[in-house]
């Protein structure tokens, strides 16, 4: 079809959207409850929402804003990362020290009521935004566990400041504990900066903590790979329609080549999975926990001129190994049970291989 077809062609598709517009002016009874801006809004959200794809959304300005303070790491609200899984609204991981960890809720929760509303049929968007807040205002969820136990859960929302890196030297161990809670464009850097304060060379390993940690950019996941992954080895392929097969291989590691512990869970995910992916595909470590959430999706943001914005997938990842991880997530090579710490596991693991250098076998 030619160019001009294409337009002729989307141009008589989208005539019945322009007639209803007119048929509402003309014909609503209530003319003043039109708003010609949300109205055009509404429907941007309504096409998007027929990808019946849960990490695709048009963000009107003040949800784009809102999503902008997140991927900044300062927002008002209870602190927790959500999608919509099986039709439902789902909890990827409550973030660590916020209102929502410290009211009990749990990643894989599914929300089924905001203040005693139904979220049947709500969108990602909407839930967000009713879950959000001003500080020192409260919010009830209705939640229904893993286990299938229901839960109204009362939160209080508050300032929430996302400090995504935490390092600590286990010294009686003398193992460098590294604790990762998002993927920003500076966790990179902040890791390669930390990381000077010690003196890696003398240690027996590493600890890279990645539990509940929901992910964040496609190009942070590439940069944290590669600090632990040897030079030219691949980290992540991607598929797309417009780029088809990509892959990215790191760019050299400046961490010894020691014993790798990677510890992940069901709050694990996005880029979280990427980085877990690469380091275990590559020989590099072993991942220790429980399975991982399973997004294995990339989303581009496209930006309008009103501040506005479209969130789209627009691509598939794959592990080193060629492993799809959407729907499916990330399985431990030692799985913790309900009463192990996996921190402690970690522990024994490198105590176990100290002195070991990688790439190695992860056979006992």
């Amino acid at each position: 079809m030619s160019l001009l077809g294409a337009q002729s062609s989307s141009s008589g598709l989208f005539a019945p959207l322009s007639q209803i517009y007119q048929y509402v002016q003309s014909y609503f009874y209530q003319p003043e409850r039109i708003d010609d801006q949300q109205a055009v809004y509404g429907a941007l959200r309504g096409m998007i929402e027929t990808l019946d794809d849960p990490y695709s959304e048009y963000l009107d300005p003040v949800a784009y804003e809102q999503f902008n303070q997140i991927i900044e790491g300062e927002f008002s609200g209870v602190g927790i990362e959500i999608t919509i899984k099986d039709n439902v609204v789902t909890v990827i991981t409550p973030l660590v020290g916020t209102p929502a960890e410290a009211a009990g809720m749990r990643a894989g929760d599914r929300i089924v009521a905001i203040d005693g509303e139904s979220t049947e049929g709500m969108s990602l968007t909407e839930a967000s935004v009713r879950i959000r807040g001003e500080a020192g205002t409260a919010v009830t969820l209705s939640v229904l566990h893993a286990d299938d136990t229901e839960e109204e859960i009362l939160i209080v929302r508050d300032l929430i400041t996302i400090s995504p890196l935490h390092l600590e030297l286990l010294e009686e161990e003398n193992i460098l504990y590294i604790q990762l809670s998002r993927f920003d464009s500076s966790v990179s850097y902040d890791l390669e900066e930390g990381l000077l304060a010690y003196d890696l060379a003398s240690l027996d390993g590493f600890i890279l903590d990645l539990r509940y940690n929901p992910g964040g950019l496609l190009s942070a996941a590439i940069s944290v790979s590669s600090l632990f992954v040897d030079r030219g080895q691949l980290i992540v392929t991607t598929e797309s329609r417009i780029s088809g097969e990509q892959k990215y291989s790191s760019i050299g590691n400046t961490i010894p080549n020691i014993p790798l512990a990677v510890l992940i869970n069901e709050g694990t995910a996005s880029s979280a999975e990427i980085t877990a992916g690469a380091i275990r595909d590559q020989d590099m470590g072993v991942l220790i926990g429980a399975k991982s959430f399973g997004k294995g999706v990339v989303q581009r943001v496209f930006d309008f001129s009103d501040g506005s914005a479209l969130k789209l997938t627009t691509a598939e990842y794959l592990t080193p190994s060629g492993q799809a991880v959407d729907g499916i997530g990330l399985t431990p090579d030692i799985e913790a049970a309900e009463d192990e710490d996996p921190v402690e596991l970690a522990i024994e693991w490198i105590a176990a291989h100290a002195g070991t250098r990688t790439p190695f076998s992860l056979d006992p």
